[in-house]
């Protein structure tokens, strides 16, 4: 058999056994080596397993993946998350719609300190749930709101997504960083115009919050922003200028939230090692998950399959522009029943590819694709930050917020159509501080 059609038969099993409920990463792994030991032998393939699986845990530039993970539960447990809610509640609460534009905002600068969509949804919900439910907010608009404004958590730097790309192409994670820092505020702004044009035409979604005066509003921003901004500036502006590498950054950005944390006295020893134990258990599952990505990757190459199918893509009679709008459909297809971090291991190898021999900038095609994952984590049937949320909200059915996550959608196409268009918004900041 043709080695191609056994890269794609392999697709075909990955799929069946993730429709079948089967653990992703067990699945790539065990049709990984067989199709290795299929198209090689089956020393050969224990060989090159092996090889590659401790080459993953052993991987330098995988420490990242823990620190700032762990970087994100610190601040989640130390109450910091609370702090920056309260800070952007009180500048925009009073506002039409306040309480979802504060959210909005929030999840915003939580990614700054937290590079994992669903820990922001989680941390969000529960801050923010309960200040919706006193003022009488729509639930379908409020839950839906805070699923959304969590995928800011994974394009603001840093992000575990960007980092997983990075290491899954070679390409630098300093400027994947730098890529997502104006997307994702241009992605904000977006969820803020639908939020406030959607409350516009049905005032009865959101009624405005408590008018706060400036004292209390500059008081909020000192208490809650000010953390941020320090912590940010250590990890990004040390880290774009070049003092350090992204993994010492993770070290930087894990110890700088520790000390605020002390500082504040906000960090309680139960919380120290619940932050631990979660960082632990999520990294674990997220080294696995990249370990077994690359097992498949090794026997894709042996197929031939990423180098024919972009030979196939470059032959098609269609601009470079469509054939990303079918990958774009493709992930948007997938990302409704896989999750965003298997999916960008299982499906990067097969379409960055294509997308270099299509001419596309492979920085400006990871903001691209990470913003097409953020469409899979808020649509049914998987949509796992809508059953976040869900599982904060337990008086909220899982449909009610589904039914209100299709403005956000639109915002998230939109922003795509923009930095297509435009693709120095992406490009700007790498340019800048990396040059060409």
């Amino acid at each position: 058999m043709n080695p191609i059609y056994i890269g794609l038969l392999s697709i075909v099993f990955v799929f069946i056994f993730l429709f079948l409920r089967m653990p992703v990463a067990y699945v790539m792994l065990v049709v990984g080596m067989t199709g290795y030991a299929y198209m090689t032998s089956t020393k050969s393939m224990l060989s090159i397993a092996s090889q590659t699986m401790y080459n993953q845990f052993a991987s330098y530039s995988l420490i990242v993946v823990p620190l700032f993970v762990w970087m994100g539960y610190i601040a989640y447990y130390s109450g910091l998350s609370s702090r920056i809610y309260d800070a952007t509640y009180k500048v925009l609460g009073g506002m039409r719609a306040g309480l979802a534009l504060a959210t909005i905002g929030a999840c915003t600068a939580f990614g700054a300190i937290c590079g994992s969509t669903t820990a922001t949804a989680a941390t969000m919900s529960a801050v923010a749930l309960p200040e919706f439910k006193k003022y009488e907010y729509d639930r379908s608009f409020s839950t839906a709101t805070i699923a959304a404004a969590a995928i800011l958590g994974v394009m603001i730097p840093p992000s575990v997504i960007f980092i997983l790309y990075g290491i899954a192409t070679g390409e630098s994670i300093n400027r994947l960083f730098a890529a997502g820092i104006l997307p994702g505020f241009l992605l904000m702004g977006l969820f803020m115009l639908v939020t406030y044009f959607k409350t516009l035409a049905n005032p009865a979604l959101a009624p405005a919050g408590p008018t706060v005066l400036w004292k209390d509003k500059l008081l909020a921003i000192f208490g809650g922003g000010v953390e941020v901004i320090i912590i940010f500036i250590a990890v990004m502006g040390g880290l774009f200028a070049g003092y350090f590498t992204p993994t010492e950054a993770g070290g930087i950005g894990a110890f700088a939230t520790l000390v605020v944390a002390v500082v504040k006295r906000q960090l309680s020893w139960r919380g120290f090692l619940n932050s631990l134990n979660d960082s632990v258990r999520i990294s674990a599952m997220i080294m696995f998950l990249v370990a077994a990505a690359a097992v498949y990757g090794r026997f894709l190459a042996v197929t031939g399959l990423p180098g024919g199918l972009a030979a196939w893509a470059v032959e098609l009679p269609l601009p470079p522009t469509a054939i990303l709008v079918i990958i774009l459909i493709i992930y948007l297809i997938l990302g409704c029943f896989i999750d965003a971090l298997a999916l960008i291991l299982l499906t990067v190898p097969i379409f960055y590819p294509v997308a270099m021999r299509l001419g596309f900038d492979p920085i400006w095609f990871g903001v691209i694709i990470v913003l097409a994952l953020g469409m899979g984590v808020i649509t049914p049937p998987v949509g796992a930050n809508v059953y976040v949320v869900a599982g904060v909200d337990r008086e909220t059915p899982v449909m009610t917020i589904f039914k209100g996550i299709w403005p956000f959608l639109l915002a998230i196409f939109a922003c795509m159509a923009i930095i297509t268009i435009f693709p120095q918004i992406a490009l700007f900041l790498p340019d800048l501080f990396f040059g060409r």
